[in-house]
């Protein structure tokens, strides 16, 4: 089935051919949604517990703590090729099932360790090691899963709300885990997510794997399978055709290099410069998730008023000067400062997700999705360990303030990438555009 070809609306969204029902009728997708909401609730509330259980249970140092940044994510810079070969070779849905399950046990036997008296900081850097290879393939197939599910017309809208159920988690996983690790401890924390990945696990099993269009034509598909190495870079070779692709790609990964850098040292800068308790540590992710929220419920109306190239290049480069505020916070009030300005990213990453995830899925052939996805991951996702491993070393090098002003300073360079692009002469992406 080809794809429809879009025209043009008044307000220039390109808009894709066909009524739009409504995505809240869709059983699958009601189910896709929930339970990334429940995972990220999940994975937001160990992402609190586990730097706070490694910097006061186990007394780890700034940089020890910024290990176990590098480990979750180090998966990404050698996994997501593959991953996006198996991802495009079997079923989706039951491959991420088998994630979710497995990431339950990993963290489930956190606190059982720690029970027994036997828990230390090496086990727990392996189980953040293991864990990260299975969200690596997750994050590949579920990437994978929403133009299978819904039509081209609700792409934009799907995006927006797995975007928005994503900052729901944020908002409430981070409270819930500083609430809870001061109530009962960060190892009995650990309840709470893996729960969370057994409810995710489920809504994905009752997912009826049946797709709103045909699978593509015996013309479209790969006539038989390339050596291995031409499969795993298959994706990249695609993206090297398309320079707004290239631009988006380099802009995403400057951009994850130095938020990772900054995520690596802001728990300890918050407990250890603005001597914030737990449960305000977890407050403050919190408050600034409300920012992706309010923005990416008027998404599609941003999208339309302002266009859906220009919101890709805007949305990067207007809430920088709001980053400053992150290292301008001081112990007390200030440290409402820190919270606007991760509100602020948060705001950003929803409107440059949205229209930059929505525009891939539409002009990649289906058939290659997985493997670009994967490119994407390996690139943008790769480069975070590295930028954690910046983080802790200047952090510890140069104090967690200085270090911070050069993070967030180059969190907002990022976007001059897309700034000084083909994007910055369009308002908004045409029909089969590259």
């Amino acid at each position: 089935m080809t794809r429809q070809e879009a025209v043009t609306s008044d307000t220039g969204t390109a808009e894709w051919g066909g009524k739009r029902p409504s995505l809240w009728r869709s059983r699958n997708f009601v189910l896709l949604l929930t339970g990334q909401t429940v995972a990220e609730t999940g994975s937001r509330i160990s992402g609190v517990a586990v730097p706070l259980l490694a910097a006061g249970t186990l007394g780890a140092s700034v940089f020890q703590v910024s290990l176990l940044t590098f480990l979750a994510w180090l998966p990404f810079l050698v996994f997501s090729l593959p991953a996006g070969i198996v991802a495009d070779r079997i079923d989706r849905r039951k491959l991420v099932i088998v994630c979710d399950l497995s990431r339950m046990a990993l963290i489930l036997s956190l606190p059982l360790v720690a029970f027994t008296g036997h828990l230390t900081l090496l086990y727990l850097y392996v189980v953040v090691g293991i864990s990260g290879v299975f969200t690596v393939a997750f994050d590949v197939a579920y990437k994978t899963m929403l133009p299978r599910l819904v039509e081209d017309s609700q792409l934009i809208e799907g995006n927006a709300k797995l975007v928005m159920g994503q900052d729901f988690g944020e908002l409430i996983g981070p409270t819930i885990g500083g609430v809870l690790t001061g109530l009962v401890g960060a190892t009995r924390t650990f309840f709470g997510n893996g729960l969370a990945f057994a409810v995710s696990a489920l809504t994905l099993w009752l997912i009826r794997d049946t797709p709103v269009r045909a699978e593509p034509d015996s013309a479209d598909r790969v006539p038989e399978r390339l050596p291995l190495r031409a499969e795993m870079t298959e994706g990249l070779a695609f993206i090297r055709t398309r320079p707004i692709l290239r631009q988006i790609l380099a802009c995403t990964a400057a951009s994850n290099f130095f938020v990772m850098a900054t995520s690596s040292i802001e728990v300890t800068f918050l407990l250890r410069e603005l001597h914030a308790p737990p449960y305000l540590v977890g407050v403050v992710f919190s408050a600034s998730a409300v920012g992706g929220l309010a923005v990416g419920a008027v998404a599609n109306r941003l999208t339309g008023w302002i266009g859906t190239a220009r919101i890709v290049w805007v949305a990067m480069a207007v809430p920088g000067p709001l980053y400053l505020l992150m290292p301008l916070s001081r112990p007390g009030w200030g440290i409402l400062l820190y919270a606007v300005g991760l509100a602020a990213f948060s705001g950003n990453a929803v409107l440059f997700n949205i229209a930059s995830m929505s525009y891939r899925q539409r002009i990649t052939p289906h058939h290659l999705l997985g493997r670009v996805n994967a490119a994407f991951l390996w690139i943008c996702f790769g480069v975070i360990p590295l930028g954690a491993l910046l983080g802790g070393t200047l952090g510890s090098r140069l104090g967690l303030r200085t270090a911070l002003w050069i993070c967030v300073l180059g969190t907002w360079s990022a976007a001059l990438f897309v700034v000084f692009s083909p994007l910055r002469r369009m308002r908004d992406f045409g029909p089969g555009e590259e």
